[in-house]
């Protein structure tokens, strides 16, 4: 028996325009967690979320992704 899941694109963002990034202090529109450390929390701009993006995925870190929204126009963001 096959069992497919699928994930449902959220409506919301979870990163806001509070949320910055934890090397340069742009606007995040990444979230790593990393499995180590009880569950600590890096926020990343897009460049400097590519810069890292290898080492995060081998540690293990769970990434939500929203740089598809760097495109939206002010009033559309959270």
């Amino acid at each position: 028996m096959t069992v497919a899941t699928f994930d449902q694109p959220t409506t919301t963002a979870q990163l806001t325009r509070q949320d910055r990034c934890d090397r340069c202090g742009a606007q995040a529109y990444v979230k790593a967690t990393l499995p180590m450390g009880e569950g600590m929390e890096l926020l990343f701009c897009g460049h400097h979320f590519r810069d890292h993006e290898a080492k995060l995925v081998a540690a293990g870190a769970a990434i939500l992704d929203e740089r598809h929204r760097i495109d939206e126009q002010p009033a559309e963001r959270v």
